[in-house]
C-alpha cells in the first residue's frame, strides 16, 4: 500500500489513508453508543455525551501528545460528576469540567506528566487486566432487557438470536484477517450483521434503544452558575477528582500505546490537549472525558498509526448527529457487542499468565489487588493509586533491608564503618545497630563510598549518631560523602552541625562539637 505524508502537525510521520479512514470509521460506530450510555447512566441528556465524544476526539486528535490515541466521554471521568449532577444540576457539572480542564493544563505546563514513570510494571498489569474485565461485563448489560420496568435478562428467542449475532460478530474479527487485511475486520462485522438485520428483518436490540442520536451542532453555552467562592467550593473538589482521574488513565494510555506501536509519545502535550479538550466540553454542552482505551485499542487493531483516524472518528460522529441519525440508530447493538468483547480479549495481558510464577510474591499481589480494585469500583485513578503506594511501601522495605556494614580497626587504632546500602526513613534503625558506640575506639570514621544519606531521617540518625560519640568525648568522621549528600547535610545545619575537610582522595565531613 502506497503511504503518503499528511499535512496535520506530523509533517515527518508516514500514514496510510485507507487504514486511517476506517479505523476512524469502526472507532465512530463502537464510541457512540458507550458515550450515550454513559452520559444516560449519570442522568444527563443523551447528546451530552455524544457532544462530549465529538470535542474531546477532535480536540486531542490534532493537538494531542499521542497520534492514534483515541479520547472521548469516558466512564472514568463521567462517573466522577454523578453525585454533582444530582445534588446541583447539570450547568455546575460543565462548571466542573472546564475547571477539570484548566486543571489539567496547569499539569502539562508544570511538565508533572512525567510523574506516570513511577507506576511499577504489576500496577500497569493489574490495571490493564481489571479494564479488560470491565469492558467484557459492560457488554453483558446488551443481554438484559426491561420489562414491567423491571430488568431481567434475555431469554428463549431474543436471547438465542442476541448471541448468534454477537458469536457471528466475533467469528469475522477473528477469521477475517486469515483471508485479507486490506479492511479492518471490526468495521467489516458491524456493516455484514447490520445488512443481515435489515435485510431479514430480524428483531433485535439497535442503537435506538439506548437513545435518540439526532441533533444539532453543539452550542455555546456560559454555564449559569454564581460566579463566587462558594460556588468554587462546590465544584472544585469533583474537577480536581475528575481531572485526576482524566490524567491517569490518559498518561496510562500512552504508555500502553507506547508500548504497541514501539512509538514515543507525550505525556505532557497530551495533558494540555486533554485540558481544552475539556475547556470546550464546558462550554459545548460537553460532559467531559479523557482517553478511552478500548477505543484506542479498536483504533490501533484497525491499522491506524496517525492522527487521521480520530479526527474521522469526531467528525463522523458530528455528522451522525447531524444527518446520518436515521441510519445509525438501526445498527445491532450485537454487533457492536461483539467488537468490544474482542477489544476486551486483546486489551488483557495474557502473558502475565505465563510469567506469573517467575515474579515476586509482592509483585503478583500488587497486581492482583490493581484489579480487584478496578473491577470492583470502576476508579482507575485509585487502583493505580493504591498500587504505585503499596509498590512504594515494599520498596522502601525492601531497601531497608538491605543497608550493612563492614567494620575493621587500622593500624592507627581508627575503627571504620563502610556502609553498604541507602541511609533513608526505612534503614534508620537497622543503620543504628551497626554501631558499637561505648566499645569503639576514641576516632570512628563512617564511610559511605557504597551509600547515601537519602532523606531527613537519615541526617538526623546522623545527628542522633553524633551527638552519642560526643557525650563519650570520641570524634566522629563522615568519609566519602557525594555531593548531594553533603549539599543535604549542609542545607540540615541547623540539625546537624558538620565541617567539610577536603583531602586529596576523599572528602570528610566533621562534627564541629569534636
Amino acid at each position: 500500500m502506497t503511504k503518503t505524508y499528511l499535512g496535520l502537525f506530523d509533517f515527518s510521520q508516514k500514514i496510510n489513508y485507507k487504514n486511517e479512514i476506517l479505523a476512524g470509521l469502526t472507532v465512530a460506530m463502537t464510541m457512540m453508543p458507550e458515550s450515550l450510555s454513559f452520559a444516560i447512566l449519570a442522568g444527563f441528556p443523551p447528546l451530552v455525551g455524544l457532544y462530549a465524544a465529538f470535542i474531546m476526539g477532535l480536540i486531542t486528535s490534532i493537538f494531542g501528545g499521542r497520534p492514534g490515541l483515541v479520547s472521548g466521554g469516558a466512564g472514568a471521568t463521567v462517573v466522577v460528576l454523578i453525585a454533582l449532577m444530582k445534588s446541583n444540576g447539570i450547568e455546575y457539572v460543565f462548571a466542573a469540567v472546564a475547571l477539570a480542564g484548566i486543571i489539567q493544563i496547569l499539569v502539562g505546563v508544570l511538565k508533572l506528566g512525567k510523574f506516570i514513570r513511577l507506576v511499577p510494571q504489576p500496577v500497569m498489569y493489574g490495571f490493564v487486566n481489571g479494564l479488560a474485565v470491565i469492558i467484557f461485563m459492560a457488554q453483558l448489560e446488551q443481554f438484559k432487557t426491561v420489562v414491567n420496568g423491571q430488568v431481567s435478562w434475555l431469554s428463549g428467542t431474543p436471547l438465542m438470536i442476541m448471541a448468534g449475532l454477537v458469536l457471528l460478530t466475533i467469528a469475522i474479527v477473528v477469521f477475517l484477517p486469515k483471508i485479507t487485511k486490506a479492511v479492518p475486520p471490526s468495521l467489516v462485522a458491524i456493516v455484514v450483521v447490520f445488512l443481515l438485520v435489515f435485510g431479514l428483518n430480524i428483531d433485535t436490540k439497535t442503537v435506538k434503544d439506548i437513545a435518540s442520536v439526532s441533533g444539532g451542532f453543539p452550542p455555546f453555552h456560559i454555564p449559569m452558575i454564581p460566579f463566587n467562592l462558594e460556588t468554587l467550593q462546590v465544584i472544585f473538589p469533583y474537577a480536581l477528582i475528575m481531572a485526576g482521574v482524566g490524567l491517569t488513565e490518559g498518561l496510562l494510555t500512552v504508555n500502553l500505546v507506547d508500548e504497541m506501536t514501539g512509538t514515543k509519545g507525550n505525556g505532557n502535550k497530551e495533558c494540555i490537549a486533554q485540558g481544552a479538550a475539556n475547556i470546550a466540553n464546558g462550554f459545548f454542552f460537553g460532559m467531559g472525558g479523557c482517553p478511552m482505551i478500548a477505543q484506542t485499542l479498536v483504533n490501533l487493531s484497525a491499522g491506524a498509526r496517525a492522527r487521521l483516524s480520530g479526527i474521522i472518528a469526531s467528525l463522523t460522529i458530528l455528522a451522525i448527529i447531524l444527518f446520518g441519525a436515521p441510519i445509525i440508530e438501526r445498527v445491532p447493538m450485537a454487533a457492536l457487542t461483539g467488537v468490544m468483547i474482542m477489544v476486551a480479549i486483546g486489551t488483557f495481558e495474557w502473558v502475565s499468565f505465563r510469567i506469573i510464577n517467575r515474579m515476586p510474591k509482592q509483585d503478583i499481589f500488587v497486581g492482583i489487588l490493581v484489579a480487584v480494585i478496578t473491577i470492583w469500583l470502576h476508579n482507575l485513578a485509585l487502583a493505580v493509586l493504591i498500587g504505585v503506594i503499596i509498590s512504594a511501601l515494599v520498596f522502601a522495605w525492601e531497601s531497608a533491608k538491605r543497608i550493612r556494614a563492614k567494620k575493621y580497626i587500622d593500624e592507627n587504632g581508627v575503627k571504620h564503618y563502610e556502609i553498604y546500602g541507602p541511609l533513608f526513613f526505612g534503614s534508620v534503625a537497622a543503620f543504628n545497630e551497626k554501631f558499637d558506640v561505648q566499645e569503639d575506639s576514641n576516632e570512628v570514621i563512617i564511610d559511605f563510598k557504597e551509600s547515601r544519606v537519602a532523606d531527613m531521617s537519615g541526617i538526623e540518625a546522623l545527628n542522633k549518631l553524633t551527638e552519642r560519640y560526643h557525650q563519650l568525648g570520641k570524634k566522629l568522621h563522615l568519609k566519602h560523602l557525594s555531593k548531594d549528600c553533603i549539599l543535604l547535610l549542609k542545607n540540615a545545619g541547623d540539625i546537624i552541625d558538620v565541617n567539610i575537610i577536603e583531602d586529596p582522595t576523599y572528602q570528610v565531613a566533621t562534627d564541629k562539637r569534636q
